[in-house]
Parts: structure tokens; sequence; C-alpha cells
């Protein structure tokens, strides 16, 4: 399959958003305008295509930690959530690095986002000094504190000199002479700080970024997805296996139904991308030990609409879009974001659905145990009952499940 790299990219910047949005309650295009400051220095530096590529794929990612459970309700319980908050963390960068491990990088770029806050000076969380810190971590260093020190949205002549005092300010502390002189350069032109501003930073992006395209084997691409498993996954303590467990029981139920190959994996992308708008949705809310409200419940039906959102511009993946987006969609028109009815709502569609259910159940929650087979079975049915699933689907889910 062709895999287009700058839609993946675009997919994960819409993910990554959503923590933003979570966290702050707006959108505020922090990864993007630190992408965008990261890519413009690094062509200064006379990087490769590949290399401003993976620079700006890194600086998008920098703060993917920042969706860990531990690290995000420490953020959240100050003052309704701090981008700055999430920086001044050491975790961040660990969780970061940890979390992109099967990213579809074009050069080797390890360590960069784990030291993407150490001072040039080595007065930084992991004392590394100098030019022993990556170059793409020192280009993303000053992105990131330009962004996070100045208001970036206005950026009037007032603001831009200011940016500037600031960046000179820290020569050979926080930042190295060199990467300075690069963001100098980049920063001579109006156009730069035009393209900066929130009503032109994502068709900058989309104009500057190089393109690339790979052709990967759905195996591979599987495994690249995985990344938005476990940065989904691990918001909460009750989901950290339901994505990659789900893809396990989804890969399944496709042998079990001969599915082709390709198809099989097709599932599995989907069931490892199907919650990605659950970053959109507080953990107030995923972890509520209590039924959850009518405004409670409605934000959570926002979160597979989302999903869609996310996923919708990556070509060759309309299919893996819409069984992904449809796993809360129900045979009797009462299923969300649309209300589908039972013959808008495709196999592959309804079998996840049923699977999501099933693996939900198994799980612990806030508010209950995780439950035995025989009980998720009896809840099963009864929605088949009341006409919200396949029965078909339920009856060989749970022949399967049971062995």
């Amino acid at each position: 399959m062709i895999f287009n790299l700058n839609e993946f990219l675009i997919a994960v910047s819409f993910a990554l958003d959503f923590v933003e949005m979570d966290l702050l309650g707006v959108v505020s295009n922090h990864s993007k305008r630190v992408a965008y400051m990261s890519l413009k220095m690094a062509e200064q530096l006379g990087l490769s295509k590949e290399e401003v590529f993976d620079t700006v794929s890194l600086a998008i990612l920098h703060d993917n930690g920042a969706s860990e459970k531990v690290l995000h309700e420490r953020v959240k319980s100050k003052d309704k959530g701090s981008l700055l908050t999430i920086e001044s963390t050491r975790e961040h960068g660990i969780l970061g690095e940890r979390n992109i491990k099967n990213y579809p990088f074009l050069t080797s770029v390890e360590n960069v986002i784990r030291y993407h806050h150490e001072n040039y000076d080595g007065s930084g969380f992991f004392g590394i000094k100098g030019e022993d810190i990556p170059l793409i971590s020192q280009i993303i260093k000053i992105a990131d504190m330009v962004e996070l020190n100045s208001n970036l949205k206005e950026n009037c002549f007032d603001e831009k000199k200011k940016i500037i005092a600031f960046v000179k300010g820290h020569e050979n502390t926080m930042f190295s002479p060199r990467i300075i002189a690069a963001f100098l350069k980049a920063a001579n032109t109006p156009s730069f700080w035009m393209d900066l501003k929130d009503d032109f930073i994502n068709s900058s992006l989309k104009k500057y970024v190089p393109s690339f395209s790979k052709d990967l084997p759905l195996p591979e691409i599987q495994n690249i997805t995985r990344v938005f498993s476990r940065i989904v996954d691990s918001k909460s303590q009750y989901t950290q296996v339901h994505s990659s467990e789900l893809s396990v029981k989804a890969a399944r139920m496709a042998e079990y139904y001969r599915k082709p190959e390709d198809e099989v994996y097709k599932i599995m992308i989907a069931a490892n991308l199907h919650d990605i708008g659950k970053l959109a949705v507080s953990n107030s809310i995923l972890d509520k030990p209590d039924k959850l409200d009518d405004r409670e419940f409605d934000l959570i039906k926002q979160h597979s609409y989302l999903t869609r959102v996310s996923l919708q511009e990556i070509k060759g993946f309309e299919e893996i879009t819409e069984w992904a987006s449809n796993h809360h969609e129900k045979l009797n028109g009462r299923g969300y974001p649309y209300g589908k009815q039972a013959g808008e709502i495709d196999f592959n569609s309804r079998l996840l659905a049923c699977l999501d259910i099933y693996q939900a159940l198994m799980e612990e929650r806030p508010y209950r145990e995780a439950m035995t087979h025989n009980v998720a079975s009896e809840i099963l049915r009864k929605l088949v009952s009341e006409g919200a699933l396949d029965e078909n689907i339920v009856s060989d889910i749970l022949k399967v499940f049971a062995r």
C-alpha cells in the first residue's frame, strides 16, 4: 500500500490537538507552530529533505507524552492545565520517546524527544551539554521556548522584538549560537511571522513540509498505527490495553470469518485507531466512578466523530476510517455519532462495535470490576434483543472466546 507520510502526519497533529482541547479547552496550535519554526530553522541549517521532514514530525510529536495518565492529571490539577506545566516535567520527554518507537521516521532520530528540553549549557533535565544534544532536539527546544514564552497568535511588532531579545538573551545558556543564527535568519521575513498565525499555520505546514510516501505492507502500517493506540490507551489506567486487546480480538474474529489477509490487517488498524477521539475527553469523565450525567455523556459521544476527523484525509484508509468511526453505531439507530440504521452499517463496522463492547466489559472500570465471559455474554445478548447488535456476530464472538 502506498502510505503517504504527510497525510499520516496530519492525522497525528489532529490527534494531538485533541490533547490540547482537553487540557486547555481550545486548540492552541502549539505543536504546529513549533513544527513550523523548526522546519524553517532546519532549512537554514542545510538539513536534507528527509531530515526536515523528520524534524517537523518530531516537533508535532514532542508533547505526545502529555496524554499519559499520571502526567495528564498533574497538569489538569493546576489552573485548568497548562502547556507550560507539561514542558516543565521530565516525564513527558521520557514517555514521548517511548510512544514513538514505531513511528515511520526517515532518518535516525533516537532520543530527540527525550532530550528536547536540554539546555546548551548542560542545565537541563538530563545534564546533556553542547553538541552532545541531538541537533533536532536543539531546534525543537528553541521553537518550543519561543512559542511558550510569547504570543505568536498576535506577533505584533513589539512582540517580535521581545522574541528576538529572548532568543539572543539565552545564547550559550539555553541555545547554541548556531541555532540562534538559524532562527534569526528564518525570522527575518514578514512571511515567517504571518505563517505562524492561527489562520495560516495549517496551510503553511502543508505548503512547506517535503512530501514523502512509502510503499509499505499492511503489517508494517498496522505496527505504525500502534503509536496511536499506545498514546490513547495510556490516558486512563482503565484503558491501558483496550485498543491493543481489541486489535488482537478483531484479528482473531477476522480469521474466524476467513477474511483475506489484507482485510485482517485493515480491521486490526481500525481497532488500533478507533478511540483517537478520546484524547479530547477529560479524564474526569473517563475515570468517573459514578454514572455519567447528560452533559458528560454528550461529550463522550463526540469522540467517534473526532476519530473520523483525524483519519479521513489519509488516502487508502477509507474503509479503515469507516470501521473505526462507526464503532458506537447501533442497528436500531440509537448509536452515535450519526444514528445510522442497520442498512447503513457494514459487516466490519458491526464486528468492531460488538467486539468493542465485549472488550470493554472484560476490563475493569472505575465504577465496576472486570466482568467474566458469562456475565458479558448476558449483556451482549440483551443488546441483541434490543436490536442494537448483530445477533450472528455476537453469537460467533461468544463461541470463539468461550474456548
